[in-house]
């Protein structure tokens, strides 16, 4: 089965064809963030003007990289959701108008579990299995039994790991977006401010960063007001320390307690150097997951591989009635 997936949840425009769920026969990426630097984050309206400027040339390099045919194509999935609702609106737009010229079944998928089965594309799921998704909107605990079964274990009650991130790299001065920047500093620097680990209940699967973000930001600000310089890079290395301590004993722990074969980590923050160092390092009792660094930023592959188990499990639509859900959850 030969799928093409459709991407547009935020600021990257995105189409991949996907042979099977796994084959990659092409994956087009258009991003934003040169344009969304300028304003320290990405900013809803022009991310949509964005998506609809490029859209249609990534649809045309997407199936002339994968040397194919409208007609080659047997499914397209399209991400309804999580995400800024008018750049969803555009790929699905695109992406319902491309089915329906063609006569090909649509499908609207979930974009946190798009990047769950970007692990898929490298590896094979191993059931049952536990995947801590990290992004910028989302840090989350999911049980999987089988394809396209979730069960969320803990999630965050208030700011998410890449939001915390970008937060953070604000007050220290990095440019946008502040994760990558902050993960290059962590590892010039060393932890010796020791902020905050929030564990909140040491058996419970959700998290907190809000309360160490604030004493980041409070001990930025107490330390110019005095006059006294912090050290740029062991801020970082401190800070980072601080989330992927959390991060790494909660996943540890579900993992333990519901007896996994595989631990899969996913979403934008999957990319961070310092997360992926700890996990390998304190965890070797179960088999750790990640996708290559390309595929923990949102793209159309992981789309494409999430719409082929999703029709195998029956899942077409045929209406081309698909709905942007912007807080759309597993």
């Amino acid at each position: 089965m030969i799928v093409l997936g459709v991407e547009t949840s935020c600021d990257e425009t995105s189409v991949a064809i996907v042979k099977d769920g796994k084959e990659i026969l092409s994956n087009v990426v258009s991003s934003q963030i040169d344009v969304h630097k300028e304003y320290g984050g990405v900013v809803p309206e022009i991310a949509s003007r964005c998506h609809t400027e490029v859209v249609t040339c990534v649809f045309e390099k997407a199936l002339k990289d994968a040397n194919l045919k409208p007609k080659d194509i047997d499914l397209v999935a399209v991400t309804e959701g999580p995400g800024l609702i008018g750049a969803l609106l555009i790929g699905i737009s695109a992406a319902t108008a491309f089915a329906y010229a063609n006569n090909i079944p649509i499908i609207g998928v979930n974009h946190l579990a798009g990047h769950i089965y970007a692990n898929n594309l490298e590896n094979e799921l191993k059931f049952p299995c536990l995947a801590l998704v990290v992004s910028g909107g989302h840090t989350e605990l999911v049980l999987m039994e089988k394809h396209n079964s979730y069960k969320q274990l803990g999630q965050t009650l208030d700011d998410a790991v890449g939001e915390s991130y970008d937060k953070v790299g604000r007050v220290i001065g990095v440019p946008y977006p502040g994760g990558p920047v902050i993960d290059k500093l962590a590892h010039q620097g060393k932890d010796i401010y020791n902020f905050p680990r929030v564990y909140l209940d040491k058996e419970s699967f959700d998290f907190s960063f809000s309360g160490l973000k604030s004493a980041i930001i409070n001990f930025v600000h107490n330390n110019e007001q005095r006059g006294v310089e912090v050290n740029k890079e062991d801020v970082c290395a401190s800070f980072q320390e601080a989330v992927t301590d959390v991060l790494v004993y909660k996943t540890h722990m579900a993992a333990k307690k519901y007896n996994v074969k595989q631990i899969i980590i996913a979403g934008g923050v999957a990319a961070n150097k310092g997360l992926r160092e700890k996990l390998t390092k304190e965890i070797t009792e179960f088999e750790i997951c990640m996708p290559s660094i390309k595929y923990c930023t949102d793209n159309a592959a992981m789309i494409a591989s999430l719409g082929y188990f999703c029709s195998l499990d029956g899942y077409e639509n045929r209406k081309f009635s698909i709905d942007g859900i912007p807080y759309l959850d597993f």
